[in-house]
């Protein structure tokens, strides 16, 4: 069973940086891609950011220029650098991970969700 664990959230002022982590654990094939999503109160779950194993990403408009999302493949660690951050960046950040794993003696594709990390940015 894979499990995804995330860290680096936490309150940080406006035009301030954090960096999120999400690791992915167990026994893994493969990783198809990574990502962040995040959901504001009252606001549905929106994308951020996803990578794919060869390194092609995409943003939401809303965090173009100002998020990077990075993929250790060695790892199965992704990063979401967040700088320039404002209020509305507000929100519980959750990890993806689309992966190709052992099942039954073969093989599947599946998509895991991490439990999510609290970014607040206010001063």
């Amino acid at each position: 069973q894979v499990q995804l664990l995330e860290s680096g959230g936490g309150l940080v002022q406006p035009g301030g940086s954090l960096t999120l982590s999400c690791a992915a654990s167990g026994i893994i094939f493969s990783i198809n891609a990574m990502g962040w999503y995040r959901q504001a109160p009252g606001k549905e779950r929106e994308l951020v950011a996803v990578i794919t194993s060869g390194t092609n990403t995409n943003y939401a408009d809303a965090v173009k220029g100002r998020f990077t999302i990075s993929l250790d493949n060695a790892e199965n660690r992704v990063f979401l650098q967040m700088n320039s951050l404002k209020p509305e960046d507000t929100a519980v950040y959750y990890c993806n991970a689309d992966l190709t794993e052992p099942w039954m003696g073969l093989s599947r594709e599946y998509d895991y969700w991490g439990q999510g990390t609290q970014v607040t940015v206010s001063s």
